[in-house]
């Protein structure tokens, strides 16, 4: 499967001489349109790039390009060459670095082993839960485990109950310059539940806070004891993380709270979320299972069961789909780990995905840190990306979420001329488009919008990262220059 993903982006869409020859040499400024025949003519007041900027009023740059999809011809940009944090559109490349180097096709897996006999309901060994790098194994999916370790007869166990998840690196978290408290930046290993979060829910009554940490999914709600939640007198700082041994220990601002509600935090030791997780829903059944530990599955142990992912293909459109970091994550440290035959660090895995960025798809300006985009230092152009998307347009389009247009209020315009399918990037002060626009006349044109006030965005503090002062307001004009932009080419370029 690697072979014929590779050969597809070389023989039907990537890197042909077309594709190089229209992109190779990207003009910096924009390109002057060519005017229609009749019934088809140039509106006669489309604002040009330059003017759609100025009007956003983003400060920092903007770099943009956008090509014929087909033949590869670079139609306009403007600091095309411009390298920019990419943001989210950096899961672009990762879902095709993926594809090429597992396989469409592939799957993770989560296995429970035993190694031991089982004599009289109680195994005179250890159970073993070894992940495999599944980045969408929930609470729902754990709980068969616990069936099959009922159906095996068990009811306790002498040995211990290891959690392995050697089979990725392991991270204490993707980018250490987020809030230590964001659900979207949490610990990585094999072995993930839930997207590596825990909820979080609080209730207040007759003065006294009554506080749940839980590994919910849609069927279940165990409470977890290897999180704890101190609720503390203090305006700020809103949370506080420390690790104390096996436990993860929080504490929160009561004054943040108000009467009641919930969020998903970050956990960041995945094993031991996992098995107690695992020793939860066990608990609830009957089985008697020892606290969990993180360690290393011995060889030889027999499979009690093997749970399978869905297919690579499924996986990367959801996670462009949700933009889900830490399943982003994980499938670009796996790739990686299939490639070189070890597990290397994210540094190194995401260098990895640059040198086959710069030589799959032509990206040689462009430089990555890590497979999500969460880290601000990587860097990507317009042209590059406009060129990768040219290049891969049979594998990646398919994958890219539609994009809907709106009014001056923010409605979905449904009628809208412009079919835009593409992979967003928001960070603060930090805003990325890429994809692909369908004109009226079927002209469909592959291009990439980044902006980023990297000035603006450098005066913050850590505790301001999550929701800083005028950045909804810049993210919103943002949006507003991209949709500008996109109508002004379907204008330029389509009927």
């Amino acid at each position: 499967m690697m072979r014929m993903i590779s050969k597809r982006f070389f023989l039907v869409a990537g890197l042909s001489a077309m594709a190089s020859a229209g992109l190779a040499r990207a003009p910096e400024r924009s390109l002057r349109p060519q005017s229609r025949p009749a019934g088809g003519a140039v509106p006669p007041k489309t604002p040009s790039a330059a003017a759609l900027i100025a009007r956003a009023e983003l400060g920092g740059d903007v770099g943009f390009a956008v090509a014929d999809a087909r033949t590869g011809l670079v139609l306009e940009s403007g600091n095309a060459r411009l390298g920019l944090p990419p943001a989210s559109v950096t899961k672009a490349v990762t879902a095709l670095y993926a594809l090429e180097s597992l396989g469409a096709g592939h799957r993770f897996y989560t296995e429970l082993r035993v190694a031991g006999p089982i004599r009289d309901g109680v195994l005179q060994g250890d159970v073993i839960l070894k992940g495999g790098g599944d980045p969408t194994l929930d609470t729902d999916r754990l709980a068969e485990f616990v069936r099959a370790l009922k159906a095996a007869g068990l009811r306790e166990v002498k040995g211990r109950l290891i959690v392995d998840g050697t089979a990725l690196p392991s991270l204490n978290e993707i980018d250490s310059d987020q809030p230590e408290h964001v659900g979207y930046n949490p610990a990585i290993s094999g072995i993930a539940l839930n997207f590596n979060r825990v909820h979080f829910e609080w209730t207040r009554a007759n003065g006294v806070w009554n506080v749940m940490m839980d590994g919910r999914s849609e069927r279940y709600r165990p409470e977890v004891r290897f999180a704890k939640m101190q609720i503390a007198n203090r305006d700020a700082p809103v949370f506080t993380y420390g690790r104390k041994g096996q436990e993860d220990h929080w504490s929160v601002s009561a004054q943040a709270l108000g009467k009641g509600g919930s969020r998903w935090l970050p956990v960041r030791q995945p094993e031991l979320y996992a098995g107690d997780v695992l020793r939860a829903l066990a608990r609830a059944e009957g089985l008697r299972l020892p606290a969990p530990e993180k360690g290393v599955a011995a060889g030889g142990a027999p499979v009690l069961l093997r749970l399978e992912s869905a297919d690579l293909r499924s996986i990367c459109k959801d996670f462009l789909k949700y933009s889900n970091n830490m399943m982003t994550e994980m499938v670009g440290l796996a790739a990686t780990t299939a490639r070189s035959g070890r597990p290397v660090s994210l540094k190194a895995s995401a260098g990895e995905m640059s040198r086959w960025a710069r030589v799959s798809l032509g990206m040689g300006a462009s430089r990555f840190v890590d497979h999500s985009g969460l880290g601000e230092a990587s860097r990507a152009t317009a042209e590059d990306m406009t060129k990768a998307l040219v290049a891969a347009r049979p594998v990646i389009a398919p994958l890219l979420k539609p994009v809907a247009m709106r009014d001056a209020k923010g409605r979905v315009i449904k009628a809208h001329p412009m079919r835009v399918h593409a992979k967003t990037g928001t960070l603060n002060f930090v805003s990325a488009l890429a994809g692909y626009a369908e004109a009226p006349d079927g002209t469909v044109m592959s291009f990439a919008i980044f902006a980023a006030d990297r000035g603006r965005r450098a005066r913050l503090k850590r505790s301001e990262r999550e929701a800083p002062p005028g950045a909804r307001s810049w993210n919103r004009r943002a949006k507003g220059l991209q949709q500008a932009l996109i109508e002004r080419w379907g204008a330029l370029y389509g009927a």
